[in-house]
């Protein structure tokens, strides 16, 4: 990393009051970089958790701003970007990781639901690279999108990895279409995430106890690599998504044991 690259600049992290979101967060912190906290709804679990999170950030020596915003409401954007135009007048990093998506097959999901899917994890991150372009065109700013596997394999019941696989393609056409105006954009695609919905998604793929706890990725290796490709030393990295996954989508096939088995996984 550059000494000193992050000092002072503005990274806005879109739902970032927990999980993934947070540890990026704290960890441009680290880096000596100004955080704005995103959160989805007042009053309730993720404004308190975002709270604690500036607080956190604050006691690093950095500035930390808590902003709330649907993604998905348009105009609720545009109010966001007005905030921190108004207040902070830049921009250097839009890590688009907010999402949202209820666990069932796609076939199941009423209007409503497909609705919902297609407004907070496509139209959302479009809406938020849209506004942010003014300030990211001033900073030559980096964008920076968290996919999953989800993507790329099959999940018995999960319909948001139709949206990040779209997103993940919005990558490639962004990267080429804002090159001329000097913003990078790239993404991350995760792989097991051991956060507050993976309790939710283990009810779903029964497969996940058989995985070696070795294959689980940290929130804080997703966050390194984030920084990373906001770093000057990604500077010949556009367009592209790094899978950081610990080599989990190696193979198609993979020996697993059972955890009540003391051998060592046969690689």
């Amino acid at each position: 990393m550059h000494c000193n690259f992050f000092k002072d600049k503005i990274a806005l992290i879109t739902g970032s009051s927990r999980g993934i979101g947070s540890a990026i967060a704290r960890k441009f912190a680290t880096q000596g970089a100004d955080i704005i906290v995103n959160f989805r709804k007042s009053g309730g679990k993720s404004q308190e958790q975002g709270e604690l999170l500036c607080k956190d950030i604050r006691d690093m020596g950095r500035r930390a701003f808590l902003i709330q915003a649907d993604i998905a409401v348009k105009e609720s954007v545009k109010e966001m970007f007005h905030e921190i135009d108004e207040k902070l007048g830049r921009l250097d990093f839009l890590i688009l990781n907010a999402a949202k998506a209820p666990f069932k097959p796609l076939e199941k999901l009423p209007e409503r639901e497909l609705r919902q899917l297609v407004e907070t994890n496509y139209l959302g991150n479009i809406f938020c690279v849209q506004a942010a372009l003014p300030l990211l065109e001033k900073s030559a700013g980096k964008i920076v999108f968290i996919s999953s596997l989800g993507s790329r394999f099959y999940n018995p019941a999960y319909p948001l990895g139709t949206m990040k696989a779209a997103m993940e393609s919005a990558v490639r056409d962004l990267a080429e279409s804002l090159s001329i105006k000097k913003i990078s954009v790239n993404g991350i695609c995760g792989g097991i995430v051991k956060t507050d919905s993976f309790k939710v998604l283990r009810q779903y793929w029964e497969e996940l106890d058989q995985i070696p706890d070795e294959l689980f990725v940290e929130p804080d290796e997703i966050a390194d690599a984030v920084v990373f490709l906001c770093d000057p030393a990604s500077r010949g990295i556009q367009g592209q998504m790094i899978v950081v996954d610990r080599g989990l989508s190696n193979r198609l096939y993979r020996p697993f044991l059972k955890a009540d088995k003391k051998q060592e996984l046969s690689y």
